[in-house]
């Protein structure tokens, strides 16, 4: 039995992901595609199992409202056993349209150093990656 203070993932180190897309537009399909691609890059990017995602919190612009980023990631990706949610980004004007960001918990390999997507448009709000 696995006590509370034994850690079975000890060689890993919990580490925050972000990352963000733009969509092309505020449709089911539209949204999904964005979704889909963000996530694929995400776990490429930063060589993650499935088991190793933890948790998944997802903002989206107020012009995004056909669907959930978060159900579109579980559904997708068989995600049954990570953590999700939903919420709409705080409103900032000439902010990015259709913009979808991420930050994942994940146990990440100690040597490894996380990489942050930021595709698309979204590119624009880190011009330092």
């Amino acid at each position: 039995m696995l006590k509370m203070n034994e850690n079975r993932n000890f060689n890993f180190k919990l580490t925050a992901i972000r990352g963000a897309i733009t969509s092309d537009g505020d449709t089911d399909l539209h949204i999904k595609s964005a979704v889909v691609e963000l996530i694929k890059e995400f776990i490429y990017l930063n060589d993650l199992k499935k088991e190793n995602i933890i948790s998944i919190t997802f903002t989206v612009t107020n012009d995004l409202t056909a669907c959930f980023p978060a159900s579109i990631a579980r559904k997708h990706f068989n995600f049954d056993s990570v953590a999700f949610l939903d919420c709409q980004q705080m409103y900032v004007p000439d902010d990015i349209n259709f913009c979808i960001r991420m930050m994942a918990l994940v146990n990440l390999n100690p040597k490894r150093q996380p990489v942050h997507p930021y595709l698309k448009g979204s590119s624009k709000l880190r011009p330092d990656r």
